[in-house]
């Protein structure tokens, strides 16, 4: 009986987080390119925790503070008066091994302290990344879940779309899914899974272009490769961790 399963919806932007109840729900907060995969990259390569922030001033104050890397960007590219950006080829093991990494970005890191603010049951960070741990880290809790897309200043994104689209593909049998938004992720999601970096460049997503402006190319094509970094950035006490949930 689909009544026993638990409810999923996705919130296509920030601005329409308001509208779903996240109280009882695991959010997961994704930020494809690149805020999310940079998490969950640099906890792979054995950073100590990421921890997010949503400004660049309170992201050097806390640097002066702690010892930590400081990183961040805004529209794309290093924030002013951080010495790091949001590319997961800054973090290598052999530098950010048992660090603790402070990043600000301009869509991703708001949309978590948004998601804290509403009440958020639970939450953890996904991108292609790490899609198989967040897709069993759902399955396994048995909560209601709620996808939530930092898109691009509030507008919708293709990229966050695409993995919201690729977690319901995986998982859909455990929840109960009446969402349209939920719907629309998926369809795109089965339209590009054959090649997600194609389908990227094809439509002319607006992220495509501006990273590859930038010339990030490899950069997106490491955000859409499945489990490069499968791991599960959990938020508990203002940073995110590596959760061993089994």
């Amino acid at each position: 009986m689909s009544n026993n399963k638990p409810t999923l919806y996705t919130s296509l932007s920030p601005a329409l987080l308001h509208l779903y109840d996240l109280n009882n729900a695991v959010v997961v907060i994704i930020d494809v390119l690149r805020a999310t995969s940079t998490i969950a990259t640099a906890l792979y390569n054995g950073a100590k925790c990421v921890i997010p922030v949503d400004s660049v001033a309170r992201c050097i104050e806390l640097g002066k503070r702690i010892d930590s890397i400081t990183a961040g960007e805004r529209d794309g590219q290093i924030a002013e008066g951080l010495e790091y950006g949001n590319s997961p080829f800054e973090y290598p093991e052999a530098f950010i091994r048992s660090k603790t990494l402070v990043l600000t970005t301009t869509n991703g890191t708001k949309l978590l302290h948004m998601a804290l603010e509403r009440g958020a049951g639970q939450i953890v960070t996904g991108s292609f990344p790490n899609l198989s741990a967040v897709c069993d880290y759902l399955v396994d809790q048995k909560m209601p879940v709620v996808l939530g897309c930092a898109a691009w200043k509030d507008r919708v994104n293709i990229e966050d779309t695409l993995f919201a689209g690729a977690v319901i593909n995986r998982i859909k049998e455990h929840f109960s899914i009446n969402c349209d938004s939920s719907q629309i992720a998926e369809t795109m999601y089965i339209d590009a899974q054959k090649d997600l970096y194609g389908f990227m460049a094809e439509k002319n997503a607006s992220h495509y272009h501006r990273l590859t402006g930038f010339g990030l190319e490899k950069d997106i094509r490491y955000c859409l490769t499945p489990d490069g970094a499968n791991v599960l950035p959990f938020y508990e006490d203002g940073k995110l961790v590596v959760h061993n949930y089994r």
